[in-house]
């Protein structure tokens, strides 16, 4: 099913700290990435936080499940979403 970036920004954003799926496009080198992720994870957390604001950068920060750590999710890159068992292609408009 497909659904609009602004639908599947707030699907992530709704979900819970509940691991999903999620395909994007690297800003920096243009390849394509998979990824399970999850939001809320407070464990490797220094309290040093972040030198810039995500949100005005288009990102999303969350916690790599498969390589145990934080990366962050361009918003603008997003291709598909698998999240409580649905699979989403996100609208590239």
């Amino acid at each position: 099913m497909k659904i609009s970036r602004r639908k599947a920004t707030e699907l992530i954003h709704k979900s819970k700290g509940k691991v999903f799926g999620v395909q994007f496009v690297k800003r920096t080198t243009g390849e394509v990435r998979k990824m399970s992720a999850r939001l809320g994870v407070r464990k490797y957390v220094t309290g040093e936080g972040l030198k810039f604001s995500p949100i005005k950068k288009n990102l999303v920060p969350v916690f790599d499940m498969n390589k145990k750590g934080y990366r962050m999710i361009p918003l603008d890159g997003l291709t598909n979403l698998s999240i409580n068992n649905e699979k989403f292609e996100i609208d590239r408009v």
